[in-house]
């Protein structure tokens, strides 16, 4: 087909399962291949139907080994629903994990970290700020603190330090980027980082350290992650 399919979206992939060639989805036609998807639960079965059909007639020329390749499609395709299948299996074993933790609950607070983000801190960190004596620390393991890089005369050149824990680097970051859709917070200190100069991902950096330390602070007191502090009554 002159027009390819998304294959990272399941729908493109499970209508592989089914139809490989365009002369096979000519002849089914729109209506048909929609509520075949329909059955398989696929979302957006009428759009991705259409679309197939589009690309169909857009191509007549039967190839040489088209069956041979269809019959490769399909199990490609099937092969691929079971990777699915099983990541999301995995997922979940690793959600149910995650939230046998005790700072499961404390961690999940913080806007962004959600539960991979999180799974990720407790397998780089055991979960026990105790192996960390500040927030600096964890900051260093984790390669967001600046490590002084001094030689001879030149003092004061600080860089990422050479040994440090990527994917809780990684997992943190992330966190930091989806912090600032919806904590109001971090899209704040974030505005103020760009107004400062710095650039998008030397911005996003330091927000990541603001939030490391601020996730340090909360599983040190054992406490959910408030936004505001507490109002209290007056005396």
């Amino acid at each position: 087909m002159e027009r390819s399919l998304d294959l990272t979206n399941k729908g493109p992939v499970i209508l592989l399962t089914g139809y490989q060639t365009p002369a096979a989805i000519r002849r089914s036609g729109a209506k048909r291949i929609a509520t075949w998807l329909r059955n398989r639960k696929v979302r957006g079965a009428a759009t991705l139907a259409g679309a197939a059909v589009e690309a169909a007639e857009a191509q007549h020329t039967s190839l040489p080994g088209e069956k041979l390749a269809a019959a490769m499609v399909v199990r490609l395709a099937k092969g691929v629903m079971a990777l699915d299948k099983e990541i999301a299996e995995v997922d979940a074993l690793i959600e149910a994990r995650f939230r046998e933790h005790p700072h499961a609950e404390v961690i999940l607070s913080l806007p962004g970290m959600g539960k991979t983000m999180g799974a990720v801190f407790i397998a780089a960190t055991g979960g026990d700020m105790d192996a960390f004596s500040s927030a600096d620390r964890l900051a260093g393991f984790a390669g967001l603190a600046p490590a002084p890089r001094d030689s001879g005369r030149v003092s004061g050149n600080l860089r990422r330090p050479r040994r440090f824990h990527r994917s809780l680097l990684n997992a943190m970051y992330l966190s930091a980027l989806s912090s600032l859709k919806s904590c109001p917070a971090s899209k704040a200190y974030y505005a103020r980082k760009r107004a400062e100069g710095k650039g998008h991902k030397q911005a996003l950096l330091a927000l990541a350290r603001r939030r490391l330390n601020v996730l340090w602070a909360v599983i040190r007191d054992r406490a959910c992650y408030q936004a505001t502090p507490p109002v209290t009554a007056a005396a």
